[in-house]
């Protein structure tokens, strides 16, 4: 029964504790039962009757937790041993390491579990820097986070800014007239500015061009934190790029222009339609739901008369727009 049974040597479960209880109340219980719940035999809790020895009589449960705290004191010292042995160990070491090369004392990627950890990470590397921060904040049909995190992070944003830094924010065109993300730039004051594009990469946190945050999972709860920097350039050069392609929404509001009665976002779902895809699939690109995408499709099919989806993609061809949407670009 022991394998049935099966738990850690050291802790004692409901049932051993009902085990004992009884032998408590009882003065004894058999060592059948003791086969079903081991654990206070093994813990010195139960011991056999000499002049029985198909009973157990229980310990005083005085002596028992004595008993106990006295094998974990011993253990605690264990563990303070071997300490001091890996201290001797790896002194000579630690004094090894001091020539020219230099060791890494950080890892160059780090792996961050669940929002709290991340957010506690980022707000650590911002509020370290007095220089530049740069985000992508695509667009989510997943649930919003809670309203304190992003009431955190308006705290965060404005002492950066406070301290002289700098905030660059890349978001989707659907998240232009957003609420939410206009009273953030009504209540923050410094160097801030935003623009948007039809697409964008997933979320991306670059702190001074030093440290970059980027997600993991599909849910962010997991990110990933990363030092290298290689790779943090790399990302910070991406980012550059885009912002140079996007449209200017704070301080300064820009429409993109919309020629022929075209409007920007048509031109961006023409252009995925042309490419062969599909209304959930470009509904997932530009962030944006598929009926909405669905509208603007309808309404780009009426502007340039098409009749078929077909058609539509030969008249998209025709018309130029998406020439002279990489004109405007």
């Amino acid at each position: 029964m022991r394998g049935a049974h099966a738990h850690g040597g050291e802790d004692l479960c409901d049932a051993g504790l009902d085990l004992y209880t009884r032998a408590l109340r009882e003065g004894r219980v058999s060592t059948e039962e003791a086969d079903k719940a081991p654990c206070p035999l093994d813990l010195g809790l139960l011991q056999p009757d000499l002049g029985d020895l198909r009973w157990l009589r229980p310990v005083s449960p005085a002596l028992a937790l004595q008993r106990l705290l006295r094998g974990a004191e011993e253990r605690i010292a264990d563990e303070r041993r071997r300490e001091e042995r890996l201290a001797a160990v790896f002194e000579p070491l630690m004094a090894a390491g001091t020539g020219s090369a230099p060791l890494a004392e950080t890892p160059t990627i780090s792996v961050l579990s669940g929002l709290d950890r991340i957010g506690e990470a980022i707000q650590r590397a911002v509020a370290d820097t007095s220089g530049e921060v740069l985000t992508i904040q695509p667009h989510t049909n997943r649930t919003h986070s809670p309203a304190e995190i992003h009431a955190e992070a308006l705290v965060r944003d404005q002492a950066l800014l406070d301290r002289g830094g700098r905030i660059r924010t890349l978001y989707q065109h659907t998240l232009r007239h957003a609420p939410g993300i206009l009273a953030r730039y009504e209540r923050l004051r410094g160097d801030v500015e935003a623009r948007t594009l039809d697409e964008v990469t997933q979320r991306l946190i670059v702190v001074d061009r030093r440290i970059a945050f980027i997600p993991a999972n599909q849910d962010r709860t997991l990110a990933l934190e990363i030092r290298h920097p290689a790779i943090v350039g790399f990302l910070a050069t991406a980012f550059d790029r885009l912002w140079r392609l996007a449209t200017p929404m704070h301080p300064r509001a820009v429409e993109p222009p919309s020629p022929e009665g075209i409007t920007p976002r048509q031109r961006a779902i023409a252009a995925l339609l042309v490419e062969g895809h599909t209304d959930a699939v470009i509904a997932d690109r530009l962030g944006m739901n598929i009926r909405t995408a669905r509208v603007h499709i309808a309404k780009l099919a009426a502007t340039l008369g098409s009749e078929s989806r077909a058609q539509l993609g030969y008249l998209i061809g025709r018309s130029g727009i998406l020439g002279q949407q990489e004109a405007d670009e």
